[in-house]
């Protein structure tokens, strides 16, 4: 029986060594193993789209850093401002402050943000005027209808203290301040079959944004509409779940949202805004060379970028009907007709706001 056993144990260890004797690579194998790796090519690194931004100094040594939020792309001149105030505030400061610009969502979708800027997590954030009503109902006032719908009217309303600081002070009881505007061009709609009229309008379904007065907006217009998140869309309108889109040229084209909806109807009825929204608590606690340097340069960035988008607007108009993309109007009477439509969101909204503030800033701006 002892016999047995160890014959069967000597047995199982031959063959063990046999086994790994066949796993092992012979010379040949390995030479080959090693050729064919030397020769395939390495995985492509994934290109960092916020490349060409990166600062040219290095930020660490800063005292102070200000970490601002956007969710859209720096090419369009109302985010791309938020680089230029960081290379602004750094030379001025001479590197105590440091503005940690954040676009492209990368903190995270605009009411997600605003709940972080409240508490103080993120100091600043160039919101869109449609989010911004989600912080006080005043805010909504430049998302009304044939209010602020022109960039003229934009300028006078920023530089008329009388109709600013209103609305600049109206996010207080938030803990925040409004330090200045930029824009994204005028909003009309673009869609996958040609609108040149309110008869045409009513077989678009819409996409809007998340935002209560432009649902307001919309159902007083009697016009189908869905409430969706902007990174929704493009399967969305791929798909056909909606025909047209509620927005501006500028976005439209630089984020080829052209390429299925060819046409655009120039319904101009609002100013696309991003509204630069500060913690006061934080601002606060800023040494007052730093809250002066930051501000000022806050408001000179802002009114150089409100010029530039003027100019985007006329670029990316230009390039997309170069494209192919057919912009269209609808007749003065219709549009007229709109306003007397949204008469119960101005009533409504009017109680929100402060029927006085607006009656005051529709006066002002000739509406």
């Amino acid at each position: 029986m002892r016999k047995l056993v160890l014959l069967i144990t000597v047995l199982l260890f031959s063959l063990s060594l046999t086994a790994c004797k066949n796993e092992t690579p012979t010379p040949a194998e390995k030479a080959a193993t090693a050729e064919k790796t030397a020769t395939q090519p390495e995985p492509e690194k994934k290109k960092d789209p916020l490349e060409a931004w990166k600062p040219k100094f290095d930020p660490s040594g800063a005292e102070f850093t200000y970490v601002l939020s956007n969710v859209s792309h720096p090419v369009i001149e109302g985010v791309g401002v938020g680089y230029r105030i960081r290379d602004a505030v750094w030379e001025k400061s001479g590197g105590r402050l440091y503005v940690d610009f954040r676009p492209l969502a990368q903190l995270g979708g605009e009411k997600d943000v605003i709940g972080k800027l409240k508490i103080g997590a993120v100091q600043g954030m160039l919101s869109s005027s449609v989010a911004a009503a989600n912080v006080t109902d005043r805010l909504g006032l430049v998302n009304l209808p044939y209010v602020v719908d022109t960039f003229d009217k934009l300028d006078q309303f920023r530089n008329d203290p009388e109709l600013w600081n209103e609305f600049a002070e109206a996010p207080s009881d938030a803990g925040l301040f409004v330090a200045d505007v930029t824009g994204y061009g005028p909003y009309g709609w673009a869609t996958t079959t040609p609108v040149r009229s309110l008869e045409d309008a009513k077989s678009i379904n819409f996409r809007i944004a998340e935002a209560p007065v432009n649902t307001d907006i919309y159902k007083a217009w009697g016009l189908k509409f869905t409430v969706m998140p902007w990174p929704d869309v493009p399967q969305a309108l791929q798909t056909g779940v909606i025909n047209g889109l509620d927005h501006t040229a500028i976005v439209c084209n630089i984020t080829k949202k052209f390429t299925i909806a060819k046409y655009f109807t120039e319904l101009n009825y609002a100013q696309g805004l991003f509204v630069h929204l500060v913690n006061k608590s934080w601002f606060d606690k800023l040494p007052a060379d730093l809250q002066k340097i930051l501000l000022e340069t806050i408001q000179e960035e802002s009114a150089k970028t409100r010029e530039a988008t003027r100019q985007q607007y006329s670029e990316q108009v230009a390039k997309a009907k170069e494209a192919g993309v057919e912009f269209l109007d609808i007749p003065a009477a219709e549009k007229q007709e709109l306003i007397q439509l949204a008469a119960p969101v101005y009533e409504k909204w009017g109680a929100k706001i402060g029927s006085a503030y607006l009656d005051k800033v529709r006066s002002k701006l000739g509406n």
